[in-house]
């Protein structure tokens, strides 16, 4: 298996050590093959010398090249003699084979007369006269220059990435980094792996099946579309079902990051367009694929400041050309995906570029069963595990939240040496996820600990007696992430929601607060998640839903993202006032409305808070035996909060 998934497994890497080890060795060789110059150095000889040792008989050949340089190999006899000391070993303390003696010559008739006399009388053995071959001087005087180019290829390949093509190559740098995926290429991810997302599939396999069978559209002279554009919170699924296109279409899929466009050097976005559509009109019918594309198709200012913000505009130009200019891009589908499409460009937006804008919400509670399915597969799970169960669980999870709850169950399994993941331990994922990990070892003292009860114990009553309130599951005043207490609740999964549920919901919100105030007769800071929550709910009431009768039936609320940039409010000092007036009345009646209702219920909110502090966490069950079944309970969904 392991061969099949890498197909190069012992792929040699050159290091950089291996490199300058073979040009040590080059340079060895060479001075071998030149005669071991730089180990044995031939000693000179003058003409009378010379001519001494020829008179005595202690030389035994002489080789002259090019009529001009002459060497002297002596015989054994003179090897003995110790003015020939020095030339008789070489460096490894071996008999010297010769040359033993080098000098230059005269004139070459004169000194080959010379030697034919020593040859006749005996005493040379003998001569000859050769071309000498100076390749191996223009290799060593060359050898330099090879090695300074080689050097300097070597650093210009690392300082570009490694010479990764299409980009990698710092002569290539205005080539686009888009990385190629065809039918040749291994891709698992189908549209049998994104569970949920039914609206969102359909629009994408008909995009798919445009480039598969093109004709069964353009028969009825319809036009493929140009372009699609994912759009929905993080995690729901933009970038999986753009793997799921790569695995499905049989067509050419280049996929890159809006941030590969950006370069330190002026020009090169708008060139890697150009090179990517080049590429993809090349292998078209083909798909392109950009995540992220806000970096690069955020909305272009008016203003004239320049630097780097120019050059992101001209590479948002070049790729509003492509998509529809004069050229004709035919066959040729754009995918993009971001989070922040309010910020892009309103030409990016427009139909001839995105015909398709493809919302990727977050999963309702059908879609969640179906994608804890797909992230249980793997698992090794307990029988008759109820992935609906698992689903209500989970409101407002993401498919990334709901894949990370299933790692985290199969962790904490492992931790408690299971051999199955079961329900409590997915439980328990939801809690870490949620709340974050339990703190059991952090010092409370018990008054803190019954402040702590009191206030979670105010927020469980207030729910219990609201009609529209989120009834409650359970409450723990175990520390747990940055929070001393937690309460899970069991929202309804609303598509609406009215001004009274929304009271409702912030009255609960303050019954933590309102059971320390009635309780002690004084507040802590302990309500501080509660405030931020409380104010950004009437915040909104006010000011974005305009649901207060003060303000009326307007609106602050800008949802292109804009206002951002505005320098100056949408209202007046006057409307200023009154909103925070009327902020601050909402939230102050729901408060004294929570301390009315504990304080009708003050023995049953202290006999909850006695619970909570022996058990430290409570259920649905106690609250049943204390306060009753709920009168007004209908058929909620049962997710947690």
């Amino acid at each position: 298996m392991a061969k099949e998934n890498n197909p190069n497994p012992n792929k040699f890497k050159v290091s950089p050590w291996l490199i300058y080890t073979a040009i040590l060795l080059i340079f060895l060789f060479i001075s071998f093959i030149t005669g071991g110059s730089s180990l044995n150095e031939p000693g000179q000889l003058t003409s009378s010398k010379f001519n001494d040792y020829l008179e005595k008989g202690q030389i035994e050949k002489v080789i002259v090249y090019n009529k001009t340089e002459a060497e002297v190999f002596l015989n054994a006899a003179a090897m003995k003699d110790a003015v020939h000391k020095k030339v008789s070993k070489d460096v490894f303390d071996r008999p010297n084979k010769g040359p033993h003696y080098t000098f230059d010559i005269g004139n070459d008739q004169i000194f080959q007369n010379k030697l034919e006399k020593a040859v006749a009388e005996g005493k040379l053995k003998d001569f000859n006269f050769l071309p000498k071959n100076n390749w191996s001087d223009i290799l060593i005087s060359l050898l330099p220059i090879i090695i300074i180019i080689a050097v300097w290829i070597f650093i210009m390949r690392k300082m570009s990435g490694g010479g990764a093509g299409g980009g990698g190559q710092i002569f290539n740098i205005g080539k686009s980094k888009a990385k190629l995926f065809d039918e040749k290429t291994d891709i698992k991810t189908t549209f049998k792996d994104v569970a949920g997302l039914e609206g969102a599939k359909e629009e994408i396999q008909e995009i798919v099946e445009f480039l598969k069978n093109p004709e069964k559209y353009t028969n009825l002279g319809g036009k493929i579309p140009k372009g699609a554009l994912l759009v929905g919170p993080p995690g729901t699924g933009k970038t999986l079902l753009a793997k799921a296109v790569a695995g499905e279409a049989q067509v050419p899929f280049f996929s890159l990051s809006g941030s590969d466009f950006v370069e330190m050097f002026v020009g090169v976005g708008a060139s890697r367009v150009r090179d990517l559509f080049k590429q993809a009109k090349e292998k078209s019918p083909a798909i392109i694929f950009i995540d992220e594309i806000d970096a690069v198709g955020r909305a272009r200012g008016k203003s004239n400041m320049s630097g780097g913000n120019d050059e992101r505009e001209n590479t948002l130009n070049q790729l509003l050309t492509e998509m529809d200019g004069f050229g004709t891009n035919s066959n040729v589908i754009v995918l993009a995906a971001t989070n922040r499409a309010d910020v892009l460009d309103k030409a990016l937006m427009r139909a001839g570029r995105f015909d398709r804008q493809i919302f990727v919400d977050l999963p309702d509670i059908r879609e969640r069963a179906e994608i804890f399915k797909v992230h249980l597969a793997p698992l090794k799970k307990v029988e008759g595990l109820d992935t609906e169960f698992l689903a209500k669980q989970t409101p407002g999870f993401s498919g990334a939240d709901i894949a990370n709850v299933c790692n985290e169950a199969a962790l904490i399994a492992a931790r408690n040496n299971k051999t199955a993941v079961d329900k409590q331990d997915f439980l328990d994922a939801v809690d870490r996820i949620v709340g974050g990990l339990e703190k059991k070892n952090k010092i409370v003292t018990p008054d803190e600990k019954k402040a702590i009860a009191i206030h979670e114990a105010g927020h469980a009553t207030v729910s219990w007696m609201l009609e529209h309130a989120a009834p409650l599951i359970k409450v723990t005043i175990v520390p747990r992430g940055q929070s001393l207490g937690a309460a899970w609740y069991l929202p309804e999964e609303r598509l609406i929601v009215r001004p009274d549920q929304m009271l409702d919901e912030m009255c609960a919100t303050m019954g933590g607060r309102a059971a320390e105030k009635v309780t002690f007769n004084r507040i802590s800071t302990g309500a501080l998640s509660d405030l931020e929550k409380v104010t950004k709910q009437a915040r909104a009431m006010v000011t974005i839903y305009g649901l207060n009768d003060k303000i009326g039936n307007v609106t602050y609320y800008d949802s292109t993202g804009q206002s951002e940039y505005n320098f100056s409010k949408p209202y007046s000092e006057e409307t200023a006032r009154v909103i925070d007036e009327e902020i601050s009345l909402l939230i102050e009646s729901q408060y004294q409305r929570a301390i009315q209702i504990l304080e009708e219920n003050k023995d049953k909110l202290n006999q909850l808070a006695n619970i909570l502090i022996e058990k430290e966490v409570i259920f649905k069950d106690d609250l049943e035996a204390i306060f009753g079944k709920r009168t007004f309970d209908k058929n909620l969904e049962e997710v947690v909060s």
